[in-house]
């Protein structure tokens, strides 16, 4: 129970990531985001979705344009704006620092180089 509740955090965590490295590739419907979430097992609630693109098109990262669709109403599809690419570009650098910090920490590698340092200026 625990280790689920920690697994939900860190999808939470990354989860406005993801979204904002999808929406970058370029202009995406709503229903496409979810599929790759879902494929991607960071999504599991299709109801999380929404409320994080209206905050991040409130917040200025992202907009949308209305496309006529054959099979039914005008669609909204996403894009990234140019704010929106800055501020991904800040947690591309955040995500490969945590990235790092992580597979230190599994490897122990920090503290067997310092030590191995240390012995060396002996």
């Amino acid at each position: 129970m625990i280790a689920e509740n920690t697994q939900t955090q860190m999808r939470k965590g990354i989860l406005e990531y993801c979204v904002l490295l999808i929406i970058s590739r370029g202009e995406i419907y709503a229903s496409d985001i979810i599929a790759e979430l879902k494929l991607a097992k960071l999504l599991v609630v299709e109801g999380t979705l929404y409320p994080l693109l209206t905050r991040l098109k409130n917040n200025g990262l992202l907009s949308y344009n209305w496309v006529e669709s054959t099979s039914g109403p005008p669609r909204k599809y996403y894009v990234l704006t140019e704010e929106g690419k800055a501020i991904l570009s800040q947690l591309d650098h955040t995500w490969q620092e945590l990235a790092y910090a992580i597979n230190t920490s599994k490897k122990g590698t920090t503290m067997e180089s310092e030590i191995q340092i240390n012995l060396t200026k002996s």
